[in-house]
């Protein structure tokens, strides 16, 4: 059957007010951008050509409206973006290093990201897609909590791949057994797993790709993913294991590397009749382009605005 969708990306949707420099006095001076991981990833797709809708939840307020039309500009389906009328949408300030590593500050007491529940997911959407992405900070609160986990439940039984990237913020999680519990328990659903190596360390108590990546395999993964930043990405696919490297770049902002990186998977992914067969040698094509756009993006000012078009990763 003909899907609608080649990705639905589910979970936090926000502004990140990330700091650009400083005034003559010493204060931060921020400027705000949209971001949210799920989000990022639907635009990613979605500029590299791949048919994206995103579900998450907004406030009623001109941040909110600036989201919506964030994903509306990049051809992201907005149809399950819902509007709270009471939670503002919410913010994280952003501060970060010489290197362009990211710092978070979430402010997000009741904010609207975390309001959205079960009965915002939109009939049919994620049934119609080829992949189901999600993360895991949309599952650190209720309502959002259930609303994940039920997007999830729908994918399994309607044959959606699942594509998890925990983007693991360890300032949202009550203590961080719970969330190495909780993410621990959701490697074995999903199909393609994409992690950072401090991630990985802290999820398989291994600093070593090759074993840690088996680990992660052994769960149920097909496609287990671990970025390395600037020196690229390690892969093991089934019993094959390998490590493309990147091309070097001056980093401006890294927040949205990740996420274009998985815009780029996922977009060639979804283009084969059964991802789970492609060989090694055109997963390495694919995770070279993916490291040129993650390398683009983090050469530029924030994440959502930073992502290329395919012509550009092709030029890079």
């Amino acid at each position: 059957m003909d899907k609608k969708y080649d990705i639905v990306s589910v979970g936090e949707i926000l502004i990140d007010m990330t700091q650009i420099e400083q005034n003559n006095q010493g204060n931060p001076l921020f400027a705000a951008y949209s971001g949210g991981a799920p989000a990022n990833v639907a635009v990613a797709a979605s500029r590299l050509g791949a048919s994206t809708a995103f579900i998450g939840r907004i406030g009623n307020d001109l941040l909110g409206q600036g989201l919506r039309l964030a994903l509306e500009n990049n051809g992201v389906d907005d149809s399950g973006l819902s509007t709270d009328p009471s939670a503002p949408t919410t913010i994280a300030l952003v501060t970060m290093d010489e290197n362009g590593e990211r710092d978070y500050t979430f402010l997000r007491s009741s904010g609207a990201d975390v309001q959205l529940s079960v009965h915002d997911l939109p009939d049919g959407m994620i049934e119609q897609a080829k992949i189901l992405h999600f993360g895991s900070v949309s599952m650190t609160e209720e309502p959002c909590k259930s609303a994940t986990l039920e997007a999830i439940e729908r994918a399994s039984r309607n044959g959606v791949l699942l594509s998890f990237d925990p983007n693991y913020r360890a300032a949202l999680w009550h203590d961080e057994s719970e969330a190495v519990e909780l993410i621990r328990s959701l490697i074995p659903r999903c199909d393609i797993l994409k992690m950072s190596s401090e991630e990985m360390t802290l999820f398989t108590s291994t600093a070593n790709y090759a074993q840690g990546s088996a680990q992660l395999a052994e769960m149920g993964p097909f496609l287990v993913l671990v970025t390395l930043g600037e020196d690229g990405v390690f892969y093991r696919m089934g019993g094959v294991t390998g490590h493309v490297a990147a091309q070097k770049v001056v980093v401006s902002d890294r927040g949205g590397a990740g996420a274009a990186f998985m815009g780029v998977v996922l977009s060639q992914l979804c283009k084969l009749d059964d991802p789970r067969t492609i060989d090694q040698k055109a997963l390495e094509e694919i995770l070279d382009l993916a490291n040129k756009a993650a390398g683009i993006t983090a050469s530029r000012p924030g994440a959502i605005p930073a992502m290329p078009m395919m012509e550009e990763v092709i030029r890079f």
